[in-house]
């Protein structure tokens, strides 16, 4: 039997030169285009613009891979967490988190960009399920759209556009799948469908240079934000394995020139962990490290994850930590707990859905 055409992924030229090559009119490909990047539809029985007969063909031929929800959680504050399943029957996890608790509100949502993840983190629990795979554009605009459709069926009344800011925070490392990636943004960028603004749209890294200087020549105005964590390469090394390879030295280097090349702020993600990084001796580390930096510090007291060695600061010595930022002059913010009661760190639905 021979392999379908993978459609999602696909830009309007691209599909227009598809209906083209099996003999339909290129204003065929605009209205596929439409179906899948504004509507979430990956049945062409869905269609109805098309004659029954082109729908019959496009399915024998080809397909649209919205991931399928397999599993998903609901907190108390109205994070969302989806287990979804690719093509492949790999599961994948993505987050979708609510600007606020209104009905109308607008959603950030969090998506990965491999199953699993080689990097390793020392608290992470998808790094402790080991790597996979890297993941195709596709499937990562497909989490879009499969949260999109996953959030109307819950809001009956919302049709399309309820994700307004879209985070490569989820499983992996986007820099070691770079080009998927960037290829991914564009898509969501696009004003003819998805419809997300760049500035909307937030890069993380756990120091990767390659991938941070190339992304310096994009001329793209996504948010660069690059998970820190640690201040001294010592304990780096034991968090962030990738510092091995990239030590705070060469990473501050790189930062350094991607702001020379963009002019944008970076955001630093900061995990408190109790007892490990949260003293005033690694609050002033922090200081030291960021000046004369243009950044933005993003303190997120841990989400604990069962069998690692890790726990939640104290309310009061979170606030400590950011009192002391402050006082230096530094731009800093506690990221507001989402998700907690629903286990929403990455990697944990998937780790549980295999037991």
């Amino acid at each position: 039997m021979k392999e379908k055409t993978e459609l999602l992924g696909m830009g309007i030229s691209e599909l227009e030169e598809f209906m083209a090559a099996i003999g339909e009119p290129g204003f065929r490909g605009r209205q596929i285009y439409k179906w899948i990047y504004t509507k979430a539809v990956n049945s062409f029985y869905e269609m109805s613009d098309l004659s029954r007969d082109l729908r019959n063909r496009l399915d024998d031929i080809a397909q649209v891979s919205i991931p399928r929800v397999l599993k998903q959680r609901v907190a108390t504050d109205g994070t969302r967490k989806f287990l979804m399943e690719l093509e492949d029957k790999k599961r994948i996890e993505s987050v979708v988190i609510p600007h606020n608790q209104k009905k109308d509100s607008k959603y950030t949502l969090c998506i990965s960009t491999q199953v699993g993840c080689p990097v390793g983190c020392a608290f992470c629990a998808t790094g402790n399920s080991g790597f996979q795979r890297n993941l195709k554009a596709y499937e990562m605009v497909g989490q879009v759209l499969g949260s999109e459709r996953e959030l109307g069926k819950r809001l009956k009344s919302r049709e399309g556009g309820l994700i307004s800011n879209v985070v490569y925070m989820g499983m992996g490392e986007p820099m070691l799948n770079y080009d998927e990636v960037i290829k991914s943004i564009r898509i969501l960028n696009d004003p003819k469908g998805i419809n997300i603004g760049q500035r909307h749209i937030t890069v993380s890294t756990s120091g990767d240079i390659k991938g941070i200087s190339r992304l310096a020549q994009e001329n793209l105005q996504v948010t660069l934000a690059v998970s820190l964590h640690a201040c001294n390469n010592e304990l780096r090394d034991r968090l962030v394995p990738l510092n091995r390879r990239y030590p705070l030295e060469k990473l501050r280097l790189a930062l350094e020139q991607y702001q020379r090349l963009t002019n944008r702020r970076v955001t630093f993600e900061y995990l408190l962990l109790q007892g490990v990084n949260d003293s005033a001796e690694d609050a002033r580390s922090l200081v030291k490290l960021v000046k004369p930096l243009l950044v933005n510090i993003n303190l997120i007291p841990y989400n604990e994850v069962e069998g690692l060695p890790f726990s939640k600061p104290s309310p009061e010595r979170v606030i400590q930590f950011y009192n002391y930022l402050v006082e230096a002059g530094v731009n800093v913010t506690v990221r507001e707990e989402k998700g907690a009661d629903i286990e929403a760190a990455c990697g944990q639905l998937r780790a549980e859905y295999k037991r």
